[in-house]
């Protein structure tokens, strides 16, 4: 991941995945899920104790679970200690990465935008997938 460095933001999160085709969003007060095909890919989570801030010792409040494609893509987001991702022990398994809503200003949006749409990718039905990817191709890219 690189680019020119243009912190990222939770409206940018709400943004780029409303902007995926067949997405819905389940509204539960201020925590958001976004589904494609009933499945979610993107989560703002309530506090849990398996997040809690080290100075504190609060339960972090702003914490969104993104999935990833494999764990592999997990690890490598989480072991690049230039990108805000982490995961607990909680989500040991589990093809997913954490953010702090506070800490996507570390990000640039074109870094943001790629996670969030491999997210999609991993949940998506094949031919949604194909279907979305087939037309990002003959637009070079450009669906945001």
């Amino acid at each position: 991941m690189s680019g020119k460095r243009q912190g990222a933001s939770i409206d940018d999160v709400h943004a780029i995945a409303r902007s995926m085709p067949h997405v819905a969003a389940l509204v539960d007060g201020p925590k958001v899920v976004y589904q494609v095909g009933g499945r979610s890919f993107i989560f703002f989570r309530n506090p849990r104790s398996d997040a809690i801030d080290e100075t504190t010792g609060e339960k972090l409040n702003d914490v969104i679970v993104i999935w990833v494609p494999s764990e592999a893509d997990k690890q490598a987001l989480v072991q690049d200690r230039s990108l805000p991702f982490f995961t607990t022990p909680h989500f040991d398994g589990h093809s997913s990465v954490l953010v702090r809503g506070s800490q996507l200003e570390k990000l640039t949006i074109d870094e943001l935008s790629e996670v969030i749409e491999d997210a999609w990718l991993s949940r998506a039905s094949a031919k949604r997938a194909r279907d979305w990817l087939s037309r990002r191709a003959l637009t070079g890219g450009s669906m945001q």
